[in-house]
């Protein structure tokens, strides 16, 4: 196959694999999002998610617990946990070797940090 051939192909499977997801909720804008809570939402996204590393102790080369209120707020405050969990790079973002977040999630804790973080 000649290299334009393979950039089409390339293009088409990075496209199809990349959308495969993705469902209503993912797609949630994020000015929809209210209410959100540590307790009620957030909570429950980290220990789905990030506590099976993200324990006390640490787990797996983690740099931090993720357990408590007061961790969460900080890793999203001066941690960058919330480019983590933007990111698309496998090497970069989190979960660590899983799929990225759902969007929707993602959402939900930038919601909870600009809504100063209410428990």
């Amino acid at each position: 196959m000649n290299a334009r051939k393979i950039t089409i192909l390339a293009t088409v499977t990075l496209i199809t694999v990349s959308c495969s997801n993705d469902s209503e909720s993912d797609l949630t804008g994020y000015s929809q999002i209210e209410n959100v809570t540590y307790n009620g939402t957030v909570r429950t996204i980290i220990v789905e998610n990030c506590i099976v590393c993200h324990s006390q102790p640490p787990q797996g080369g983690a740099p931090m617990s993720l357990v408590t209120y007061d961790e969460l707020k900080d890793a999203v405050l001066t941690k960058g946990l919330i480019d983590r969990i933007s990111s698309f790079d496998p090497g970069f973002g989190m979960p660590f070797g899983g799929p990225r977040l759902p969007q929707s999630k993602i959402n939900q804790i930038i919601a909870w940090r600009d809504a100063n973080f209410p428990e």
